[in-house]
C-alpha cells in the first residue's frame, strides 16, 4: 500500500510516499480503508523529533492519527463493525498510521462515521473535537450559563470549542483575527476579541473557564479575567504546567489544568449524536492529496490554518 513515511527526523520534506506492507490486525483490530485523515500539530512535533522519547528511532514512521474509511476486515474479537462499515477514529497506535490508504484500527477508539458528514469532514473530527471536549466538560467543569473564553478560536481545536461550549449552554467569548471573526460568531461566539487590538487579559469580563487552545498565556496572566472559582485549561503539557495544576488543586481558588486526551469510544458517538443534530460541523481550511502531504504539513505549521488540514486517499489506482 501507499503511505506518507519518515525515515529520520526533521523539516517537511523527509515526508515521502512509498509502498509499505499493509498493517497487520490484531484480534481487536480492524482494517480500514483510508478515505481521509486530517493534520494535528502533534504530527510534525512527532515528525521533527520533538517527541522522540515517545516516537523512538524504529523507521519507517506513518504519521497521523485521525482516520475516516471503510471496514475490510475485522479480528476475532470485534463486536460493533462488520465489513463495509464506515468509521471514524483516532487512533491509538504510539506514532499514528493515519497517513496510508490502510490503517489498522482498534475497535475502542472508534464509531459510526457520522451519517450527515463527508470522509473529509469526519476525518477532521477526532482528535480535535475530543481535545474540545474533554477540555471543556470534563476539566473546565463547564455548566449552563457560564461564561467561557477560548484563546485560539479559529483553529482546530478552537472552531470545535466555541461549537462545544454553546451547545452545553454557555456564553463564548472567541479570541481570534479579524479576518476570522465573522466564522466565529457563525459557530456561537457572542463577542470576539481580535488579538491584534485587544489583549483579552486586560477585560473587565469575568470568565468561569478560559480555554487557552494556543497555550501562550498563563494562569497569572488571566487571573484577573476568571470568577474566583474560575478554571484555566491549556493545551500545552509542559512539566512546569502540571506543577502548576498540582499545586492549585490543593488550594481553594481558581484552577489551573492541562488537556491530555483520552481517546475513547464514548466521545466520539456522543460527538456523532451532536454532529447529526447539527450542533457540530467540521470546518476545513483545506485539503491536499496524499502525493502532497509534504505541503500540507508545512502549511500546518504556520499554525494559521482556519479549522482543519484534510489529507484525501485516492483508492482509483488499486486493481
Amino acid at each position: 500500500m501507499k503511505a506518507a513515511v519518515i525515515y529520520q527526523y526533521g523539516e517537511p520534506k523527509v515526508l515521502q510516499v512509498a509502498e509499505i506492507e499493509q498493517p497487520q490486525i490484531q484480534p481487536d483490530q480492524m482494517l480500514v480503508k483510508v478515505h481521509a485523515a486530517s493534520i494535528n500539530p502533534i504530527d510534525w512535533k512527532m515528525r521533527k523529533g520533538m517527541l522522540k522519547m515517545l516516537t523512538g528511532s524504529n523507521f519507517p514512521i506513518v504519521l497521523g492519527f485521525d482516520v475516516s474509511g471503510e471496514v475490510v476486515d475485522v479480528g476475532a474479537q470485534i463486536t460493533q463493525f462488520k465489513p463495509g462499515d464506515t468509521l471514524y477514529a483516532r487512533l491509538d497506535q504510539r506514532t499514528g498510521g493515519a497517513y496510508a490508504e490502510y490503517a489498522a484500527v482498534s475497535e475502542k477508539v472508534a464509531a459510526p462515521k457520522p451519517s450527515n458528514m463527508t470522509h473529509e469532514e469526519a476525518a477532521a473530527v477526532p482528535l480535535a473535537a475530543m481535545t474540545a471536549l474533554q477540555a471543556l466538560r470534563d476539566q473546565g467543569r463547564l455548566e449552563v450559563g457560564q461564561k467561557v473564553l477560548v484563546n485560539g478560536a479559529s483553529g482546530g481545536v478552537g472552531t470545535f470549542a466555541v461549537q462545544i461550549a454553546r451547545f452545553l449552554g454557555a456564553e463564548v467569548t472567541g479570541v481570534c483575527s479579524s479576518k476570522n471573526a465573522e466564522l466565529v460568531r457563525q459557530l456561537g461566539a457572542t463577542q470576539v476579541i481580535d488579538y491584534h487590538q485587544q489583549d483579552f487579559t486586560q477585560n473587565s469580563e469575568k470568565y468561569d473557564l478560559v480555554f487557552d487552545v494556543v497555550g501562550n498565556r498563563s494562569l497569572s496572566d488571566c487571573k484577573s479575567v476568571l470568577t474566583p472559582k474560575g478554571i484555566y485549561v491549556t493545551t500545552q503539557p509542559h512539566p512546569s504546567n502540571f506543577l502548576q495544576s498540582f499545586l492549585t488543586a490543593l488550594l481553594p481558588g481558581q484552577k489551573y489544568k492541562v488537556i491530555l486526551l483520552k481517546e475513547n469510544r464514548a466521545d466520539l458517538i456522543y460527538l456523532k449524536q451532536q454532529i447529526e443534530l447539527g450542533n457540530v460541523r467540521s470546518i476545513i481550511d483545506s485539503t491536499y492529496p496524499l502525493s502532497q502531504i509534504v505541503e500540507a504539513h508545512a502549511h500546518s505549521e504556520t499554525e494559521r490554518a482556519i479549522g482543519k488540514i484534510v489529507i484525501t486517499i485516492d483508492h482509483s489506482a488499486e486493481s
